[in-house]
């Protein structure tokens, strides 16, 4: 799939895993992707950029978004547990930031300072490539990568950018329009 990736697709993923590094988690995740991508010159960056979405507003939207302690909320909600209602209640009980990770956990990395990617964001680079696909096209650059993270509205990137008011249909719509048919 790699091989398939323009110039600018490798500089948005290598951009993720120094945004992931800067921030101080162990992993990259689809958020870390969100942020290269602002940054992008190309489709993605052009679109984000045109709903409003830079760098800041990106990481407050992410920032905003209720931590769900790596749990499958959904999965979770089928047995009955609503983890909101779990954590509104840990909070009330035992102060603001109970159930957060100790700030030491997330810096922890493995002995070759390689960061590996979430099984989110695998799954949205596995969806770039789908997406370019279904375009018809020969090649992964910064568009397919953003529709990847569109592509799954229960991504962290997508659930920050619809929680920012941004209508992720026409954000989606819009790159598509700015994606060239080839390879610059």
């Amino acid at each position: 799939m790699f091989e398939r990736f323009t110039t600018g697709a490798r500089e948005v993923v290598n951009a993720a895993k120094e945004e992931a590094r800067r921030r101080g988690d162990r992993t990259v995740g689809t958020p870390h992707l969100l942020f290269a991508l602002t940054r992008d010159e190309g489709p993605a960056g052009e679109a984000l950029r045109g709903f409003g979405v830079f760098r800041g507003a990106a990481e407050d939207a992410v920032d905003a978004l209720p931590a769900r302690d790596g749990l499958d909320g959904e999965a979770l909600r089928v047995l009955g547990i609503d983890i909101d209602a779990v954590r509104e209640a840990a909070e009330d009980a035992f102060g603001p930031g109970a159930l957060d990770a100790p700030r030491g956990a997330r810096r922890e990395r493995t002995a070759t300072g390689h960061i590996p990617f979430e099984p989110e964001s695998k799954k949205a680079l596995e969806l770039s490539l789908r997406q370019s696909l279904k375009l018809k096209h020969k090649y992964i650059g910064s568009g397919h990568l953003l529709l990847g993270l569109l592509q799954d509205r229960r991504f962290q990137a997508a659930r920050a950018l619809s929680g920012a008011g941004v209508d992720l249909d026409a954000l989606r719509e819009d790159v598509i329009r700015r994606i060239p048919p080839q390879a610059a």
